[in-house]
């Protein structure tokens, strides 16, 4: 009989229970997918042993952890046997996590327990959604890597003090995986869009008119991303409760302000519509072993699981949607006919106001004169400006 000590025997020692960490099989259709998980989990098993600091200090903004993988031979089928991780700021993305109501075993569970499924391809960049949709995974450029190093701390010290009330993306870890001498880049952040209700309409807000409006070929898709332009047609006003209107005006103001003042710009407000009504007709529609699912393909929820974050706006009044856990998520005012819930969050940050940007505006104000001041170009305050015009407008009180 082998005296090969397996992870269940180690968990013993005479007769009392000793807690070992389980051996994982992170299983994914790609190294990339794998890799990541494993990532997480080991990132954040070593995170539990470390007391989180009371204090953050100048250098956990650049701060990073590595661990260099060699011949890994467990899980062999899986993994590539050579493999690098590096974790960037690790406690500086536990304290915005804890920030943000992101509980330690909920995003270990969301990340580790399944593999994250691929979402789309976007700007040159490709996009994961965890399995029970709470989280996305982005990869970068490292061009954008460095401009959220530079921010960081402004970014860090913002959300704290709005204690974690902001349309911002919520920024929750970043890693670069090296599979077979490749470097990626990925970033973690909260789905703006609903993990209980499926989004029927979508759109990428700028503010801006000119050539913004979605490609035939982005309309012959299912779900297509549709922006400004396809939204001023469609003549959309979202119809909020006064408080939630107020308050979201407020935050996206600051947020905006917040955005210009770090010389950020070309980010958009992204918008995602669920229709009661039109799930209600489709759940009716469906066989009736599927609609009993539910939450179940989500994943179980352990008896312990963390009290939902409030999320950014006002609860809906009793009888609305639950819309607890959805952090962005804001129910149509109840005097409204469409019984809709609005997701509503900033995306894609990250573009500095520099040189090449500076020469794209002068280059496009040569080129569409008096109708310049409409191109997604333009100066971050002047962006912002304009974004929360375009904003104001599609919410009339």
């Amino acid at each position: 009989m082998s005296s090969k000590k397996t992870p269940r025997s180690l968990g013993k020692l005479k007769g009392k229970k000793v807690l070992v960490p389980k051996w994982k099989l992170f299983r994914a259709k790609e190294p990339l997918l794998s890799v990541l998980m494993w990532g997480v989990n080991h990132s954040l098993s070593e995170l539990l042993h470390v007391p989180p600091p009371g204090l953050l200090m100048p250098d956990d903004f650049k701060a990073y952890s590595k661990i260099k993988i060699d011949n890994h031979a467990f899980n062999k089928d899986n993994m590539p046997s050579h493999f690098k991780v590096k974790e960037y700021c690790p406690n500086v993305f536990r304290h915005l996590r804890e920030t943000f109501g992101v509980d330690h075993t909920e995003f270990l569970r969301s990340l580790t327990h399944y593999e994250p499924e691929p979402d789309q391809d976007v700007g040159g960049g490709r996009f994961f959604i965890s399995h029970d949709k709470k989280f996305v995974i982005k990869t970068m450029d490292s061009e954008a890597v460095a401009e959220l190093h530079s921010i960081l701390k402004s970014y860090h010290e913002y959300v704290v003090g709005k204690q974690g009330k902001t349309l911002l993306p919520q920024f929750l870890a970043m890693f670069r995986l090296t599979i077979e001498g490749t470097e990626t880049y990925l970033m973690i952040m909260r789905n703006v869009f609903g993990r209980k209700y499926a989004v029927h309409s979508k759109y990428d807000l700028k503010g801006s008119t000119v050539s913004r409006a979605a490609s035939e070929k982005e309309k012959a898709k299912e779900l297509p991303t549709l922006k400004d332009n396809d939204f001023l047609e469609e003549n959309i006003k979202l119809r909020l409760p006064e408080e939630a209107r107020t308050l979201l005006l407020e935050m996206l103001g600051a947020d905006t302000a917040w955005l210009s003042k770090s010389n950020l710009m070309d980010y958009s407000l992204l918008l995602g519509i669920h229709d009661c009504e039109k799930a209600a007709a489709e759940a009716s529609a469906r066989p009736a072993e599927q609609s009993e699912e539910s939450g179940d393909e989500l994943g179980p929820t352990p008896p312990d699981s963390p009290i939902p974050s409030t999320g950014a706006f006002p609860p809906p009044p009793s009888g609305g949607p639950d819309l607890d856990d959805e952090f962005y998520a804001i129910a149509s005012s109840p005097e409204h006919s469409n019984k809709l819930i609005y997701f509503i969050g900033l995306v894609d940050i990250l573009t500095y106001y520099g040189i090449k940007k500076r020469s794209a505006t002068a280059a496009k104000t040569v080129k569409y004169g008096s109708d310049a001041e409409n191109i997604s170009t333009v100066k971050p305050d002047q962006y912002a400006r304009r974004l929360m015009e375009f904003a104001t407008k599609a919410v009339p009180p």
